[in-house]
């Protein structure tokens, strides 16, 4: 499969955000309070958010376009500076001068995540910057193969957004997206929903135990938003394929190791767009990216997979 995706191109628009580690080892508690003391050996950043699926989506051999906001930050800055590493053009990703720049902090102690802290802003972006989001889709929806909606509740995911998305696209053209549990209203009538099972339950109203709550949770799901296939992840149990309201097809996790879940959604999207951009029908399209995410579920931090890596699984 080496070369299947060069020539898949996915453009991606949601939050970006970046992702902070810090690293260290754990062999005392604090004096001052009942905390793990934390010896720090190194810090990382990634890209996390809609600007991991991307680097998903470029890792994996294919070309992606990341559209967003962010603000005229420091940590701003250091997307931009990776997003060019990547090949990525700057130009899609629009500086809000009132807005922060979402960042995430995790210290890890060991192998377990000790805290996170937030820095960043959940207003709604204006409906100014929507507009320059939606031109910028516009102006490149005759070089890509699909979107991917990335949706993080930091306020670029709007209702004005996805409305907007949806008049600009024809079909064969695929809207794929990935939904917050606070924001599900907006992402109506895409051609597939692509949540989590927390998710998915906290927008039906209710926790997903079984099966039979599964199936629940999907007819709520396809009566609400009309989407036309639904892909609900549920980590160690796979993932929940509805091609339909009343067709579920199981696919079990292949995971060998299941160290850390951060960014396995992005994963999964990420791998989803370009099975279908190069021709594979849904279901195949969703088991290749289970077996991405089992990649990336076993690798500390938020992850990305790469074609070598793919193709091992495969």
């Amino acid at each position: 499969m080496n070369k299947i995706f060069d020539n898949v191109k996915i453009l991606v628009v949601g939050d970006i955000i970046l992702d902070r580690y810090i690293w260290g080892d754990v062999s005392r508690i604090s004096p001052e309070a009942p905390v793990p003391v934390v010896d720090v050996n190194n810090e990382t950043i990634t890209l996390g958010g809609a600007a991991n699926v991307v680097h998903n989506i470029i890792r994996l051999g294919a070309k992606a376009v990341l559209c967003g906001v962010i603000g005229p930050d420091t940590t701003g800055g250091k997307i931009l500076s990776k997003a060019s590493e990547l090949g990525l053009e700057i130009d899609n990703i629009l500086v809000d001068p009132d807005r922060s720049t979402t960042l995430k902090t995790r210290v890890v102690g060991g192998s377990q995540q000790i805290v996170r802290f937030d820095e960043e802003s959940r207003e709604k972006i204006s409906d100014g910057n929507i507009r320059r989001l939606l031109d910028i889709i516009k102006e490149r929806l005759k070089d890509i193969d699909g979107i991917i909606v990335s949706d993080y509740n930091k306020g670029v995911v709007t209702a004005l957004l996805m409305s907007g998305i949806r008049d600009l696209i024809d079909p064969p053209m695929f809207v794929i997206s990935d939904p917050h549990k606070d924001n599900f209203k907006c992402h109506k009538y895409v051609n597939l929903l692509a949540p989590n099972k927390e998710e998915a339950g906290a927008f039906c109203g209710f926790d997903i135990k079984n099966e039979k709550d599964l199936k629940f949770a999907a007819k709520k799901i396809f009566y609400k938003l009309r989407c036309a296939s639904l892909l609900i992840t549920q980590g160690k149990d796979g993932i929940a394929l509805f091609e339909d309201e009343n067709k579920m097809i199981h696919i079990p996790t292949v995971a060998k190791d299941l160290y850390d879940v951060s960014g396995a959604g992005d994963t999964v999207v990420a791998a989803l767009s370009l099975g279908l951009a190069s021709g594979m029908d849904l279901e195949a399209a969703v088991r290749l990216a289970n077996k991405a995410a089992g990649v990336v579920v076993g690798k500390m931090g938020t992850a990305t997979i790469n074609i070598e890596e793919l193709n091992e699984v495969l």
